[in-house]
């Protein structure tokens, strides 16, 4: 039997929100099977849960944010995307998630770090299958037209695999790789997509913070580009960096469906609203997807049964 993981003990980070500034603690914590991904906020007068699902999410801008049942007048946890990419890389099913503040900290910019926390955890198999949702015919969704059109899409594929294709008509970004694929069959998130860190332009710093973004953001955990180059003084991490995070992003986005997706997901210019749109679509279409585990792990897809995926 293909089955599900979980932390083996707890670990903790702390550090600052991106766009609020504030310090945050987050404490990582083995939760049972079947449970799923859930967020604890601490500082609240009563703690309050908000587990991980397409339903829950009620802010797209900037990043992916989620309160109870959706509501955006509710208490939120903000900004989850890199860590849900990181427990969707390490191939975590059931992970409990104290949080200090509103705001899962940017640490460096990318998911490496919290690759690293989940992984001195140490991850343990537990006694329930691994239940995956399965694509079985393809769902797009769409935005604008000519120059602003944007897509995302979904077929069938017996493993998981996302392509993605970024457009900013911009000379630092150009020079490097538009288009990336990434196929977790043989592995390598770690090595090939965990380290992307975000990016921003100089130009819109001023804007954003005069909004109250970007406040925690500097070019330790944010690569900066003006007109025409990347200002961080090491560079890139990959040649194609910047399509690498939107790969990272998607994976991230697509893990609040709570388990992982069997799937192909191709995207143009896409974001975090059009993820969210596109499972919203899926869900909505009870005959484009089924629950599938695996009792013979040979009927997995190749590499889905590593126990503890390893650098």
């Amino acid at each position: 039997m293909l089955r599900q993981r979980t932390l083996k003990s707890l670990t903790r980070a702390v550090g600052l929100g991106v766009h609020g500034g504030h310090r945050v603690e987050l404490t990582l914590k083995p939760a049972p099977a079947d449970s799923g991904i859930v967020f604890t906020r601490t500082d609240l007068p009563e703690p309050v849960r908000i587990p991980v699902s397409v339903h829950t999410v009620c802010d797209t801008r900037m990043a992916t944010t989620i309160s109870p049942d959706g509501r955006p007048e509710g208490p939120k946890v903000q900004t989850i995307e890199h860590l849900l990419s990181a427990i969707a890389g390490l191939g975590l099913d059931n992970v409990a998630i104290d949080i200090s503040g509103e705001e899962v900290p940017i640490l460096d910019g990318s998911a490496a770090s919290f690759v690293y926390l989940l992984q001195s955890a140490g991850i343990v198999l537990q006694d329930a299958p691994k239940r995956f949702l399965r694509v079985r015919r393809p769902v797009e969704v769409r935005e604008g037209e000519g120059a602003a059109l944007k897509w995302a899409r979904l077929e069938p594929f017996h493993g998981y695999r996302l392509s993605f294709e970024i457009d900013f008509n911009h000379p630092a970004l150009d020079a490097t790789a538009q288009r990336v694929s990434f196929d977790f069959g043989p592995g390598g998130y770690k090595r090939d997509i965990a380290r992307a860190r975000t990016f921003g332009f100089s130009r819109d710093v001023d804007a954003m913070r005069a909004r109250g973004l970007g406040l925690g953001g500097s070019m330790d955990n944010v690569i900066v580009v003006d007109d025409s180059r990347v200002l961080n003084a090491d560079g890139l991490r990959y040649d194609d960096e910047f399509a690498k995070h939107k790969i990272l992003d998607a994976i991230g986005d697509m893990m609040v469906l709570g388990r992982p997706l069997l799937a192909s997901y191709t995207a143009f210019k896409g974001g975090h609203a059009l993820n969210n749109r596109l499972l919203r679509q899926l869900l909505a279409d009870r005959d484009a997807y089924d629950e599938v585990s695996f009792d013979d792990e040979a009927e997995a897809p190749a590499g889905f049964a590593e126990a503890v995926p390893a650098w």
